[in-house]
């Protein structure tokens, strides 16, 4: 019981002062307290206002950008490659409610995002699932299985709708609109 307690009070405070952090006014001074939570992180920007479950479990490459109030799911493991853009308002889970448990218990698994993935606005990524190197997540969509690379989904759940250019070399971190540190 006591054991309860003193965890839930950690976690209470895990909450609030990773939510402080979010609305820091300097990405350098978000980025440098994260990696004290030990997120693990390339030369990145992520925005205000996000959100983030079990900072140590999640990891960031260079010259990705991360939107304002993204949500970002490490408990079962989040890794995010370089040069991807993920948009405002996007959530990624690594766990969810099993319905069909009589007790309602928690399923998922780990969730993979390779280079230069690009995730629209208010996508939703489901746990254990792995999208593909230069794959595009159009905004809005539901992804609750793999997206091969290259590929353009759209649509709750997502489909395939197209397919992207595989010549992918932009730099993210050189293209001069944002400050990455």
């Amino acid at each position: 019981m006591a054991n309860r307690i003193l965890r839930d009070i950690c976690y209470s405070i895990q909450w609030i002062l990773l939510g402080t952090i979010s609305i820091l006014p300097t990405n350098l001074l978000r980025l440098t307290l994260l990696r004290l939570f030990g997120m693990k992180l390339g030369k990145t920007h992520i925005y205000s206002r996000f959100h983030i479950r079990k900072p140590s479990n999640v990891k960031i490459g260079d010259g990705t950008i991360i939107g304002h109030k993204v949500t970002l799911d490490g408990r079962l493991g989040l890794n995010i490659g370089k040069n991807v853009n993920i948009s405002s308002e996007v959530m990624m889970w690594t766990m969810q409610h099993d319905y069909n448990d009589p007790s309602f218990g928690i399923s998922g698994g780990k969730v993979t995002i390779e280079d230069y993935v690009w995730i629209a606005t208010r996508a939703l990524i489901l746990p254990n699932v792995r999208i593909g190197e230069g794959a595009v997540i159009a905004a809005g969509s539901v992804v609750t299985k793999d997206v091969e690379p290259l590929t353009v989904v759209a649509g709750n759940p997502a489909k395939v709708i197209g397919k992207r250019n595989s010549q992918l070399d932009y730099d993210l971190k050189k293209l001069g609109t944002i400050p990455i540190v």
